[in-house]
């Protein structure tokens, strides 16, 4: 049709379209979900597992394929010639790949299930070689000549390591402890017990569910011994759980500890490298107990006092009600034990992994909650606290780096802000403890990789305009070279959808104490705050302690998705989530989802005193903790709650495991009632909104009985449901067609019922 036809304002409209896809810049599309989880990442090129090499010149990471986003490769940026380059092709190196089913829930421990290729990878210490284990097998690779990797072990290994002076390669197979000689390919297997129901050398269930703890056993620094976990799972409860996939039923018998029930019986073991000999290390006489932590210490050549410290054994031992922490260190040759401090909690004390013994003098640095903020401690090997790192109204994330040459200690912390994190310097002699220096320049969201030795870290930061960037910086944050600048040109793959790219706003409200809670929105496409209009509302809740979704860095394409489809995007970190001070985390002690609830319903009840908002088209979705979060609130807000989507909740902490429920909850047999009152079941009657219940037909973390239990009280009381399960799938659904549709039937719901379509 020519234009000459047209009224003279719609050719002008259609000759300035024109005039600007001829000027080469790309017409806004709107985002689809397809785009989402499709190829390639919409967020770039992101680096993963992002390492330093110890000799400091080599930066390696794994990063995705530009058709398969999912399938990775290890790459390397070479610090001296600045050239980045694949280093090894993960289907050169096993074309075809099968996983193990015990890889397979290892990987959904670690959050890795959705990938393939190399999950992981380990530096020598004299930064010459790589170890990298794949679909079972394990690859030792020259860096200088990465094309000839050497096979050195097959059969369902995990958990593959280098010995700290590069001379063996330690794994796990079917539940013992092997080493093999680098140089002769020759293999030992030191444990010989690993059968049934007794591992060697892994984590137990909770471990690595829980306490963020993937290995079960520890080098000494001289290769000379290795210490090991060996637990017995015998006292656990079987689980009999049906794992539904499309062709077929498993009938899987897990040893689930729920919580309440016995947990497995754990020891400390010490084998020597020279003759296999194995000793056990007293852990005293409690057995119902956690072995949380390991790890050696430095050999100390002392220049202050002139003493040697050899290598020690630490290890920390949590009671089972997780109110006291033991860290004991032990002669590796007599066995003598000596306590080195202790914390204790009137509710429960976090793990932590920023433990550094230093190379120095005989000291450590440890962190503790025990003001109620997080900081750093210098500490004598006698337990004496020297002085404190770190100090304040503030607390640190974690430890990142100790320079002892430059006296330095560098954290994460949100001390500027609670939704950015920010990396600081501290003086390692205390005299900076409440006045660290911030090295990252940029408001938002920044995670470092530090050298072992400090000279250098990999920063990815991001915010909610800017997708991550990743950088090589100094000490003192200065740039040195871009691994990864992402910039949003056209050349980008969401350069596309960047015009229609809602921004993102964040306010405080306040606790019925008087806490301050942090939000975040994004107001739908088109807003108009001065008009008539009012905007349905979709609410993103997790509410879990050890969480924090309010946060100024780039992702939530789900939530941009519903932004740009007409709703008012909300999200608020309730009372109990995390990087914040103990105050803020312990108000939910004894009563899960009682604070919780309480802080949602208040931020429910503000939107709907806002003018934009339409208070009677408010939805709820929640997974996991969310999901138990989304459930309590309709049925304790129904009344202010439109419709609800509950994704793979746990509907009753007696059916979660004891570690995590325990912190919080104590055993039931000791806290009935705080058990009946955080109970999805307790509640119900309230429930009188629309609800749409998903659940994966083979989750072994949040066990598909949590929903059929709910599906069996919805019905007995007559409450119509919505209900979507997948066949086969674990926790986090972890394959693109089931992501895509569970994102397609979350809108089709909420379209439903918010938007009246």
């Amino acid at each position: 049709m020519s234009t000459r036809h047209l009224p003279f304002a719609k050719s002008l409209f259609l000759f300035a379209c024109a005039a600007f896809l001829l000027s080469g810049v790309a017409a806004a599309e709107p985002l689809t979900l397809e785009r989402i989880h499709s190829d390639p990442a919409l967020s770039g090129p992101i680096p993963r597992k992002v390492q330093v090499s110890p000799d400091g010149t080599r930066v390696t990471f794994l990063r995705g394929r530009e058709d398969d986003q999912f399938q990775l490769d290890l790459w390397e940026f070479n610090l001296q010639d600045k050239a980045m380059r694949r280093l090894i092709d993960s289907k050169k190196l096993q074309p075809k790949e099968t996983i193990s089913d015990d890889e397979k829930a290892r990987r959904e421990r670690q959050r890795t299930a959705s990938f393939r290729g190399i999950v992981d990878y380990s530096w020598s210490k004299d930064g010459k070689r790589l170890l990298v284990p794949l679909a079972g097998d394990l690859y030792v690779i020259e860096v200088a000549a990465p094309d000839s990797g050497k096979r050195i072990a097959t059969g369902n290994v995990i958990d593959a390591k280098v010995s700290p002076l590069g001379k063996y390669v330690s794994y796990v197979r079917d539940q013992n402890l092997f080493v093999a000689d680098i140089a002769s390919g020759l293999e030992r297997q030191l444990t010989k017990d690993g059968a049934g129901t007794i591992h060697n050398a892994e984590a137990e269930f909770v471990a690595q569910e829980e306490m963020d703890q993937s290995s079960g056993y520890w080098w000494a620094p001289d290769d000379s011994a290795i210490a090991f976990k060996r637990y017995d799972e015998s006292p656990v409860p079987i689980a009999r759980r049906f794992e539904i996939y499309a062709d077929r039923t498993e009938v899987v018998e897990q040893r689930y500890p729920y919580a309440g029930a016995k947990n497995v019986l754990v020891s400390l073991h010490i084998v020597s490298l020279s003759d296999g000999n194995i000793r056990a290390v007293d852990m005293g006489a409690e057995t119902d107990i956690y072995l949380v932590r390991a790890d050696w210490s430095a050999a100390v050549n002392s220049i202050n006092d002139n003493t040697k410290q050899t290598a020690q054994l630490v290890f920390q031992r949590q009671t089972r009600n997780l109110q006291r922490l033991d860290l004991i260190a032990v002669d590796p040759v007599t066995l003598k034990q000596r306590p080195l401090l202790t914390e204790t909690s009137k509710t429960w004390v976090n793990l932590h992994d920023d433990l550094r013994f230093l190379e120095s003098r005989n000291a450590f640095i440890w962190a503790s909650e025990r003001r109620g903020r997080k900081h750093l401690y210098l500490v004598d090997l006698n337990g004496k606290v020297l002085h404190p790192i770190s100090g304040g109204e503030w607390g640190i994330d974690k430890l990142l780096a100790v320079d002892e040459k430059a006296g330095q200690v560098y954290v994460e912390s949100n001390r500027d802000a609670t939704i950015d994190k920010q990396v600081y310097a501290l003086a390692l002699d205390g005299s900076t403890a409440n006045k660290p220096v911030r090295i990252t320049k940029t408001d938002g969201w920044h995670e470092a990789k530090f050298a072992t030795n400090g000279t250098l870290f990999v920063d990815t930061w991001s915010d909610p305009k800017h997708p991550p960037q990743v950088s090589v910086r100094r000490p003192d944050g200065t740039l040195a070279a871009w691994l990864e600048q992402n910039e949003l040109n056209a050349k980008h793959p969401y350069y596309p959808y960047l015009a229609n790219h809602l921004p993102m706003e964040f306010g405080t409200l306040t606790a019925a104490d008087g806490q301050t809670l942090h939000y975040s929105m994004i107001k739908p496409t088109g807003f108009k705050p001065n008009s008539k209009k009012r905007y349905p509302v979709y609410i993103h809740v997790y509410g879990g302690p050890h969480a924090q979704l309010v946060t100024r860095h780039w992702g939530g394409f789900f939530e941009q998705y519903m932004a740009q489809k007409g709703y008012i995007v909300f999200t608020l970190d309730n009372r109990g989530s995390s990087r914040r001070e103990r105050q803020f985390e312990d108000a939910l002690y004894l009563n899960l989802g009682k604070v919780e609830v309480a802080d949602q319903l208040a931020g429910v009840d503000w939107l709907a005193k806002q003018s934009y908002v339409d208070a009677k088209k408010i939805g709820v979705f929640g997974w996991s903790y969310g999901g138990f979060m989304s459930a309590r609130l309709l049925a304790q807000g129904s009344n202010k709650i439109a419709a609800g989507v509950i994704g793979a909740p746990v509907t009753d902490w007696s059916l979660y495991d004891t570690y995590y429920t325990e912190r919080f909850m104590g055993q039931p047999k000791e806290n009935a009632e705080g058990y009946k009152q955080s109970s999805v079941f307790t509640h119900l009657d309230g429930l009188r909104s629309p609800l749409l219940l998903i659940h994966g037909m083979a989750d072994d973390n949040v066990l598909f009985i949590n929903s059929t239990k709910l599906i069996s009280e919805l019905t007995s009381r007559g409450i119509l449901f919505d209900l979507m399960t997948y066949p086969g799938a674990k926790h986090g659904l972890a394959t693109k067609a089931n992501k895509l549709h569970r994102d397609r039937t979350i809108e089709a719901f909420f379209g439903k019922h918010l938007m009246g379509k």
